[in-house]
C-alpha cells in the first residue's frame, strides 16, 4: 500500500509543479537558515571530552581584592585562574587521581634545516598528567614522565603540524629542537587533536587552535625571558621589578585542573582547598570570605559563558523563520487540497475511508519534507561556507557532521508534517455528496 501511495504522491507533485516547487522551497529555505545557525551553536556548546567531563574539575581560589569581586556581573564567582604560588602549593597534593597546572606562552623555533626559517610557536606549559586527563592522542612517543615534572628537564612534545613543519612528518622522538636559545629533546608527537571548545583553557580563546608545542610546567620558574602570553589579571598594587617578583605576586594567570573520580574524592579535595586557604588567611592573604570552587568540565562551559546569549538568540530567530516558512507551506497546502476536493470526494464515494485518505496525503507531505530537507542541506552548506570564508572564532565551527545532517532531515519531515496536518485533516472532512452533485 505504501508503494501505491508513494506513486500517487509523485503523480500529484508532478501535476502541480509550481505549487510543489514553492512548498519545497519554503521548507528548504527555512531548513537552510535554521541549520546554519544550529550547526554553529551545536558545535560551540558540544562536550569536547564526554567520557570524562564529569570527572575533570576546574579549580578556583578566591584570592581577589577584598573590596570588590572579580566580576561585578557575577559577584559569586572566584577568579578563573590561580596565582603561581597557589598553583605550586596545590601540586603538592596527592588527593586527585591526576592534576595539572598550565599556562599559555610562546617560543621561537629554530630548525637545523636551513630551508625552515625560524618561526613563532604557541606553547602550553603543563604537567605530565595533562595528556591523560584530556585524552590527548599520540602519533609517536608519548608524554614526559612525572619525574620531569620535578626535575625540570628540557623535553618537548610537538603537535602534528609542528612536527611536519620542522621534521617533515618523520618520527622525531629523540631528536633535538632549539626553542629560543635552549635545546630540548623531543619525547612525543601528537596525532591530529583540536578539541572544540578548547575546554582546558577557555580563558584564552575557547575556539583557538591547540598549541604547537607542549613543555613541562616545571620549566616555568626558569622562563624569565618568556612570561605568559595568555590572560593575566592583577588586582593588587605591587612593585614587580623581576620575574621572581611576578611569580610571587597576587596576579592570576595559571589554569588548574584536577581529575576526581568519585564524590568522596571531590569532598576530600574541596576540604583540602578550604584548609589551604584558611592557612593562607592566617598569613595575611585571601581576605575575602571562603569561596573555593570545583567546577566540572561541562559546567565550566556554562560558567565561562562559552555559548553567549546572542548565539542562543540567533538560533531562536532561525527557528522563528522556519515557523514562518511552515505557515506559508500551510497556506500552499490548503490551496492545493482545495483544488483536489472533487478527486477526494470521488475516492471517498468509491469506499476510501478518511484514514486511508489521510495516510495517502501524509505520504505526499513527507515527500515534500524530504525534498525540502535536501534543499535545506544544500543551502546550509552554502551558508556555512560563507561563515568559513570569514576569519574568526566561528570559522572552524562551520561544518556539518552526520548527526546534524540527520537532524536536518528530521526537522524537515517534522516541519512538513506540522504544515500538512491541518490541510490534510480539512481535506478528509470534505463531504463527498456536495462535490459529486456539482460534477
Amino acid at each position: 500500500m505504501f508503494r501505491y501511495y508513494l506513486r500517487l504522491a509523485l503523480l500529484s507533485l508532478k501535476r502541480n509543479p509550481i505549487l510543489s516547487t514553492l512548498m519545497v522551497a519554503a521548507i528548504g529555505i527555512g531548513i537552510g537558515v535554521c541549520m546554519t545557525a544550529l550547526t554553529v551553536y551545536y558545535l560551540m556548546s558540544a562536550d569536547p571530552i564526554p567520557a570524562k567531563s564529569s570527572q575533570l574539575f576546574a579549580v578556583q581560589l578566591d584570592s581577589w581584592d577584598p573590596n570588590q569581586p572579580v566580576s561585578e556581573a557575577r559577584p559569586e564567582q572566584a577568579p578563573w585562574q590561580l596565582t603561581y604560588r597557589d598553583a605550586m602549593a596545590l601540586r603538592e597534593s596527592d588527593i586527585a587521581t591526576h592534576e595539572t597546572a598550565m599556562y599559555y606562552s610562546a617560543r621561537i623555533v629554530v630548525s637545523e634545516n636551513e630551508a625552515v626559517p625560524p618561526f613563532l610557536a604557541w606553547v602550553r606549559l603543563a604537567d605530565a598528567d595533562f595528556f591523560s586527563m584530556f585524552g590527548v592522542p599520540f602519533l609517536y612517543g608519548g608524554p614526559w614522565s612525572s619525574e620531569v615534572d620535578e626535575t625540570a628537564r628540557p623535553v618537548v612534545v610537538l603537535s602534528k603540524r609542528t612536527n611536519e613543519q620542522v621534521f617533515g612528518g618523520a618520527n622525531s622522538v629523540g631528536s633535538d629542537l632549539q626553542l629560543d636559545d635552549q635545546i630540548y629533546r623531543v619525547v612525543g608527537v601528537l596525532e591530529e587533536w583540536n578539541p572544540i571548545p578548547k575546554i582546558y583553557d577557555v580563558n584564552n580563546g575557547p575556539f583557538n587552535d591547540t598549541e604547537d608545542i607542549f613543555l613541562p610546567f616545571s620549566l616555568a620558574e626558569l622562563a624569565s625571558d618568556r612570561r605568559s602570553e595568555g590572560n593575566t589579571s592583577c588586582w593588587k598594587d605591587e612593585d614587580i621589578t623581576s620575574y621572581t617578583g611576578f611569580l610571587n605576586s597576587e596576579c592570576v594567570w595559571i589554569q588548574y585542573w584536577a581529575e576526581l573520580d568519585s564524590p568522596a574524592q571531590v569532598r576530600e579535595y574541596q576540604a583540602f582547598l578550604d584548609n589551604y586557604v584558611r592557612e593562607q588567611q592566617r598569613l595575611g592573604r585571601f581576605e575575602r570570605p571562603l569561596n573555593n570552587r570545583l567546577t566540572s568540565a561541562r559546567d565550566w562551559l556554562d560558567v565561562r559563558e562559552v555559548v553567549r546569549d546572542d548565539n542562543r538568540v540567533l538560533v531562536s530567530l532561525a527557528f522563528m523563520f522556519l515557523a514562518v516558512c511552515v505557515l506559508n507551506t500551510v497556506g500552499l497546502l490548503l490551496a492545493k487540497f482545495a483544488g483536489k476536493a472533487p478527486q477526494i470526494s470521488l475516492r471517498r464515494a468509491l469506499g476510501a475511508s478518511r484514514g486511508t485518505t489521510f495516510a495517502q496525503y501524509l505520504v505526499e507531505i513527507g515527500l515534500v519534507g524530504i525534498a525540502g530537507g535536501l534543499l535545506g542541506l544544500g543551502l546550509a552548506f552554502l551558508g556555512l561556507a560563507g561563515v568559513r570564508s570569514f576569519e574568526g572564532e566561528y570559522s572552524k565551527l562551520a561544518h556539518l557532521d552526520p548527526v546534524l545532517v540527520g537532524a536536518a532531515i528530521l526537522i524537515a519531515l517534522l516541519s512538513s508534517l506540522a504544515a500538512g496536518l491541518y490541510p490534510t485533516w480539512r481535506a478528509c472532512r470534505i463531504p463527498p455528496a456536495a462535490h459529486l452533485k456539482t460534477q
